[in-house]
């Protein structure tokens, strides 16, 4: 079963979409929310006779036996005697019935033995059709179909040489972390790249205020603040609790802001804590696959953040999002024997992407997250 029908069958929900009133990103506060039965008509055979010109006689005459016309009138209750043997005379028709010509030619023609080259190659004829196949236009399988498929890069050094071409455009993709591993770090730097090449972006905090969100791209060298300025970026900081009581709305207002914004990445930083906003288990896997399914919708390439399992670094907190998400990026810490500790970085997924499925060293630095593809771990 495919990862897709998964999520259908887990995540299915009834919840409908309440309708609520158009928001800008500036006032956008959070409020309450067949088979056919008829049988064709099969065409007769044609019967096949003798060609002597007779009128084909009995059934037992046309077997190869006696007919009625072969008994002598004075023969009475005697039985008739039996009927010679049938010889092939010259035309290698046998007496009083279907010769070999007759019942081989005619519609159904003369069987060929195979050559000496079929009989050593009995897939001749296979091998033609093949070549054939191969040979008509359109029916070459390649790579082309992946190489259509617009793709954009993240902005993180060593990491986008990895994804080898870049993202799908609109994926939505999610790093999975621990404390200190850089999530955060990596959605603004995702944002960051968009705003370099001229996209608009929106950055939606859960954990942050805005002017938190700024210092923090400022200390990178990212200038945050004119591009809100600009109108290139927006940020949106919202309570989880207050978020996760009008996620409702929320879901029905995101799709038409990002569309009226221009904008071509999202980030949320982060999704653990809406999940953590429900205590029931089949509430939750609802309300985040209904909140996915609202960015999807939007159009929007998206970077969601989540805290990782602390038993299991490849599962985030309530081992939900990874299953609705096209790319997953894990970061974790690696100790060796001698008890050194590195992070390092490792792309679970991206689909519909080739990717590389190495685990690499990265570094976070003055500048942002560097990843060192052409290192290894220890």
């Amino acid at each position: 079963m495919s990862e897709d029908a998964e999520e259908d069958d887990w995540f299915e929900s009834d919840a409908s979409d309440d309708e609520s009133d158009e928001l800008d990103w500036d006032d956008w506060e959070t409020g309450s929310d067949g088979d056919s039965d008829s049988d064709s008509d099969e065409e007769p055979s044609e019967e096949s006779g003798a060609e002597d010109g007779s009128d084909g006689g009995s059934l037992t005459a046309g077997l190869g036996g006696a007919s009625d016309a072969e008994i002598p009138p004075d023969a009475g209750d005697e039985s008739p005697e039996p009927a010679a043997e049938p010889t092939a005379d010259e035309s290698g028709d046998s007496a009083g019935g279907l010769g070999s010509s007759e019942f081989f030619g005619g519609e159904f023609g003369t069987p060929e033995m195979p050559s000496d080259d079929e009989m050593d190659d009995p897939f001749a004829e296979d091998d033609e059709e093949e070549e054939s196949l191969e040979a008509a236009p359109g029916t070459e399988f390649d790579e082309e179909f992946e190489s259509e498929i617009p793709r954009i890069d993240i902005g993180v050094t060593g990491l986008d040489q990895m994804i080898q071409g870049g993202v799908p455009a609109r994926s939505l993709m999610v790093v999975m972390g621990s404390a200190g591993t850089g999530k955060t770090t990596f959605g603004l730097q995702f944002a960051n790249r968009g705003l370099e090449k001229g996209e608009k972006a929106v950055y939606i905090t859960l954990e942050e205020t805005r002017d938190a969100v700024i210092a923090a791209a400022s200390e990178k060298g990212w200038d945050f603040e004119r591009h809100t300025e600009n109108g290139d970026l927006a940020i949106v900081d919202l309570d989880p609790i207050e978020m996760a009581n009008s996620l409702s709305s929320i879901r029905n207002d995101l799709p038409r802001l990002i569309d009226d914004f221009g904008a071509e990445r999202l980030v949320l930083d982060s999704v653990s804590l809406l999940e953590m906003m429900y205590d029931d288990q089949a509430k939750r896997r609802t309300e985040v696959f209904d909140f996915t399914k609202s960015l999807k919708k939007a159009g929007v390439t998206t970077m969601l953040t989540s805290e990782g399992s602390e038993d299991n670094p490849y599962v985030s907190r309530h081992g939900i999002i990874e299953y609705l998400t096209d790319a997953v990026f894990v970061l974790q810490y690696v100790r060796s024997e001698f008890q050194e500790t590195r992070l390092a970085v490792e792309i679970q997924k991206i689909r519909n992407a080739n990717h590389s499925r190495e685990t690499k060293p990265y570094e976070i630095t003055d500048d942002g997250i560097s990843v060192y593809q052409q290192a290894n771990i220890f």
